[in-house]
């Protein structure tokens, strides 16, 4: 039996081994405009083990856009729980009980809230009761709130099961180059005491770790592997293994390194991490149509008389790290674009990158932008919008804001991920303050920024400069521009409250246990 809590492992589509909250980018406080914006809550179905010291969970948080929330409030209402599990908070000195059953915490200081969420809110400890046993289940209702808002609830199940220890096999090395094939071992093993009634295992690889076959009980996104299921039984201190066939996807970076990440659930935790995917729009893939993987030295199936809980999750990971061989480098292509128009318009200008190829880059892991990006603002305009994904240059190590108007240059950051063939685009807000013929600015990629990541290994430097043209005479080119405003089209908005929509907006980057495409949104500092 375990000396100490553990803190559950169930993850979103994220951060591989826990539910990782999104970080939002920050808003401007609440005003009116927040009687439009709605607010939601989660709080993961959980399994745990009888005789066990139970888990650690959290509230996740969401809005229906950027908010900065005030006087934050969840409240635990675990009456369902009665005789089944208690509930207490990890952290005491922000919460109290105001009636048996109840447990109100409040935040006293501003939270940033948007769509992708804020976990870990006031996590508390679910711990079996003292008479629970394997097959007892309850429900907890969380309610949020914040000043503005009315509170909004959402209610999860916990359920008692069986404790059992499943330890993940020795981490792996393996070395390939783009395109080639390789194999690589799955290992789990039952370390407690009790059989372990089958098991899941997901995965959460980089782009460049792709299936190499596609077996009848794993499921997978296109050849990305996410899941697979094995009914048998698993004997207490036995060990198992079989053998993954896996390739390097024909466009990753080389040389470099892909990561991937692999834990074992029994299927009672699986069944609560699959109820948050699906609360979230998320799908674990379909499954494959080839043979049954299976695991070797498998006994006979037992019947499930109830659930099963992992009493030691910290040891249920391990990894697959593969040097990806040889050279295979990318040519990333800065968008430039042509707008037009009199004297006290607005209109958008669509600039950006595109990934011209042969490699696709992945910073999902790491979180880093793929690229930095340098706008000059053409002389005659000004920047009445901006994206959330660039701030203003104002001097030497001075930033504005993310998204703050009226810059001259703006350094933005790009997203986690770019496959080849794909680009990114953000419009910019100009009012044309007056006309200049031809009047430019540069559209800049592979900016050198003392940042985490970047790319400055590009094919092709000549073409990381773009043109941003306003009122071309016919001698400047189209800016190199595409997508909207960038082919040379004219994208006028007249009125003083017109709405010039920012069109990245924050970072996405994906990851993720088993890679599913939940994201977060990360701030950059610049420094030059």
């Amino acid at each position: 039996m375990p000396t100490h809590r553990t803190r559950r492992r169930l993850a979103g589509l994220g951060v591989a081994g826990a539910l990782v909250a999104a970080i939002a980018i920050p808003a401007n406080p609440a005003s009116a405009e927040q009687a439009e914006i709605s607010l939601g809550v989660y709080f993961g179905d959980t399994t745990i083990a009888a005789g066990s010291t139970g888990k650690i969970e959290g509230a996740i948080g969401y809005a229906s856009s950027p908010v900065v929330l005030r006087d934050l409030t969840v409240r635990y209402d675990f009456a369902g729980l009665a005789d089944t599990a208690t509930v207490s908070p990890e952290s005491p000195s922000s919460c109290e009980t105001p009636e048996p059953s109840v447990l109100i915490c409040a935040y006293p200081w501003e939270v940033d809230l948007d769509e992708w969420g804020y976990g870990g809110i006031f996590p508390v400890i679910i711990e079996p009761a003292a008479d629970a046993k394997d097959g007892d289940e309850g429900t907890i209702k969380v309610s949020l709130s914040a000043a503005g808002f009315a509170p909004v609830s959402h209610e999860a199940r916990v359920r008692v099961g069986e404790g059992v220890d499943l330890a993940a096999g020795p981490s792996t090395e393996r070395s390939a180059a783009p395109g080639k094939a390789f194999t690589a071992p799955l290992k789990v093993s039952n370390a407690g005491t009790t059989v372990a009634k089958g098991v899941t295992v997901i995965f959460y690889n980089d782009y460049g770790i792709r299936a190499g076959k596609k077996y009848r009980n794993c499921t997978y996104v296109g050849t990305e592997l996410r899941t697979c299921h094995f009914a048998d039984d698993l004997a207490p201190g036995a060990s198992y293994s079989a053998t993954l066939a896996y390739q390097v996807a024909k466009d990753a970076f080389a040389p470099g390194f892909d990561y991937g990440e692999i834990g074992w659930m029994t299927p009672a935790e699986f069944e609560d991490f699959e109820a948050y995917l699906k609360s979230r729009g998320a799908t674990v893939g379909e499954p494959g149509t080839g043979d049954e993987l299976t695991l070797s030295e498998v006994g006979a199936s037992i019947a499930a008389r109830g659930f099963q809980a992992d009493t030691e999750p910290d040891n249920n990971w391990s990894s697959l790290r593969l040097t990806v061989t040889g050279k295979n480098s990318t040519d990333l292509e800065a968008i430039g674009a042509k707008v037009s128009g009199a004297a006290g318009d607005e209109v958008v200008a669509t600039v950006g990158f595109r990934n011209n190829g042969p490699a696709t880059l992945d910073h999902g892991r790491s979180g880093s932008s793929v690229t930095y990006l340098q706008i000059q603002i053409p002389t005659g305009t000004s920047a009445v919008t901006a994206p959330d994904n660039c701030s203003p240059i104002k001097g030497e190590d001075e930033w504005g804001g993310p998204g703050e108007a009226g810059g001259r240059t703006y350094r933005c950051y790009a997203g986690t991920f770019i496959k080849a063939g794909d680009e990114e685009l953000m419009d910019f807000g100009l009012r044309i303050d007056k006309v200049v013929p031809d009047s430019a600015g540069d559209v800049k990629v592979n900016v050198p920024c003392q940042c985490d990541g970047g790319f400055y290994a590009d094919l092709k430097p000549a073409n990381d400069v773009a043109k941003l043209v306003v009122n071309a005479s016919g001698g400047q080119g189209d800016g190199g521009g595409q997508g909207d405003g960038g082919d040379g089209s004219e994208l006028p908005i007249t009125g003083a409250n017109a709405a010039l929509i920012a069109g990245v907006g924050g970072v996405l980057l994906a990851a993720g246990v088993a890679g599913f495409v939940l994201a977060r949104r990360r701030r950059t500092h610049f420094t030059v």
